[in-house]
């Protein structure tokens, strides 16, 4: 019997739907999604039947929770008895929690323990590094002082002269002796190959991609490591924005100056940053390869000399809810006086966004920066409109002028400040995994706000005014970037 062609474009045209409905029920009945995201999921799949097929196959699948690092269970519920240890030792008025900030902030101490049994570390030694030629300068020269290993994480690592340098240290020390583990982003390290790393390696240094492309196709584009870590010898440990490449000094004409804030911690919460760190590089090596996190003794000097507590909390794609998101939140809610936020994506859910409206509307004072070049044009338009519902509501809103800002930092009362890898979108809350150091010291708070106001003179002030003054194709787009914003 001839097949016509009509008749295979019926057959075609009913798989597609067939298959279109198979992922609608999919998203519906079986994922555990938020509702924004769900509609944003059907809105694809029917506007964009065969598109939104392959769509929904790169970007749109779900991780499974259970498991996902393979932790042995002697040491998951070793580690469940210093959660629970410091869950007693919360309220009592005589142990390690009896710092004034931790008293204050005891509640936020607690949702962090019990969400993502997230330590708290009592005593570090803190710098807050606000430039990227002052960052690396300080990082590499670190690194040239190891004695013992180096463990590096990072979701960019151009090829370009600061990509090749650091690379080129790297294999500097492992002809040393000095244990090396780089971890890279397979997506966001796209650039990288393998050649690149053929010093290193043969000298015995290791080097690891997370989620690697299997022939030529990575599944799991949407959900990157966007982690940026750096560990010497066990006791040194840097957390926060920078990426590696020459644009993060600023040398980039699009994006001109890099603002970005990275911390150097030596202390405690650097036993957490390798935890960390361990449990994603053994989720990129073969079973038998995985590491153990090594004993580091603190002098005595060192305990006695610093006092900065400090929570290393992470989430990501396998967390069972969003773990940096909650905790966002309830500083906000916290908050008495003050709020500053500097963020480069600014796109939360309603949830976050009712958090910011009543704490405006109780009194507490938000300064919030976004940039004004942006780098994903959804999302920068989605980051705008968001931003300008907040100036409606009495927040003091600047975009940054003078070149990209990049900083990821909300800080609360002058007391308490957020500090990492994490944006404020669905991406980093839902999709992406990150990392943040929660850090109880004024000084450290006192010294980001300084930052901010710094930056006020390299910004204007988005008022209602301004605000409205948006062409009518402005509009549009910034319409379709709400609409999308769940999936941006």
């Amino acid at each position: 019997m001839e097949v016509t062609l009509g008749v295979i474009i019926i057959i075609l045209t009913w798989l597609i739907l067939l298959l279109n409905l198979t992922f609608a029920i999919t998203i519906i009945f079986f994922e555990r999604r938020d509702i924004g995201t769900t509609w944003a999921w059907l809105l694809v799949l029917f506007f964009l039947p065969l598109i939104g097929f392959f769509v929904y196959i790169f970007f749109g699948r779900l991780i499974k929770s259970q498991n996902f690092y393979e932790v042995e269970e002697e040491k998951r519920e070793a580690y469940h008895h210093h959660v629970e240890s410091q869950l007693d030792q919360l309220d009592r008025t005589d142990g390690p929690f009896h710092h004034p900030l931790l008293l204050k902030h005891r509640r936020l101490s607690r949702l962090n323990l019990v969400s993502t049994n997230a330590l708290m570390t009592f005593h570090n030694d803190i710098t807050v590094i606000h430039d990227g030629k002052v960052k690396f300068e300080q990082l590499f020269q670190d690194i040239d002082a190891a004695k013992r290993e180096i463990n590096i994480q990072y979701y960019i690592i151009q090829n370009d002269p600061l990509g090749q340098s650091l690379i080129g240290l790297l294999t500097e020390k492992a002809k040393q002796g000095v244990k090396v583990r780089l971890l890279y982003d397979a997506v966001g390290s796209r650039g990288l190959k393998r050649a690149h790393f053929k010093t290193l390696l043969e000298h015995g240094g290791e080097v690891k991609s997370f989620f690697p492309s299997k022939l030529g196709i990575n599944f799991r584009v949407n959900n990157r490591n966007h982690r940026k870590l750096c560990i010497i010898d066990g006791s040194l440990g840097y957390i926060g924005g920078f990426n590696v490449g020459d644009e993060y000094l600023g040398k980039d004409e699009h994006f001109g100056y890099w603002r970005d804030v990275h911390l150097r911690i030596y202390g405690e919460a650097v036993r957490e940053l390798l935890e960390r760190f361990l449990l994603d590089w053994n989720r990129s090596v073969p079973t038998k390869a995985k590491e153990e996190k090594e004993a580091f003794v603190w002098p005595e000097e060192h305990i006695q000399a610093h006092d900065s507590p400090v929570q290393v909390v992470t989430s990501g794609p396998n967390s069972s809810t969003e773990h940096l998101k909650n905790m966002l939140v309830k500083m906000i809610t916290e908050a008495k006086d003050s709020i500053y936020i500097q963020t480069p994506y600014f796109i939360p859910d309603a949830s976050f966004l009712d958090a910011c409206r009543i704490a405006l509307m109780a009194g507490t004072k938000i300064n919030l920066m976004i940039p004004n070049k942006p780098d994903h044009m959804f999302v920068y338009w989605a980051t705008y409109a968001n931003a300008a519902e907040l100036v409606r509501y009495g927040a003091d809103v600047y975009t940054y002028e003078e070149g990209f800002l990049h900083a990821k930092t909300l800080v609360i009362d002058g007391e308490v400040a957020s500090i990492g890898t994490t944006n404020i979108d669905a991406r980093s809350f839902h999709l992406n995994f990150e990392i943040s150091a929660l850090v109880f010291d004024r000084d450290v708070a006192q010294s980001v706000i300084d930052a901010f106001e710094r930056d006020k003179e390299r910004s204007e002030q988005l008022t209602v005014e301004r605000y409205e003054t948006r062409t009518r194709w402005i509009r549009f787009k910034e319409s379709v970037s709400r609409l999308l914003s769940p999936i941006l």
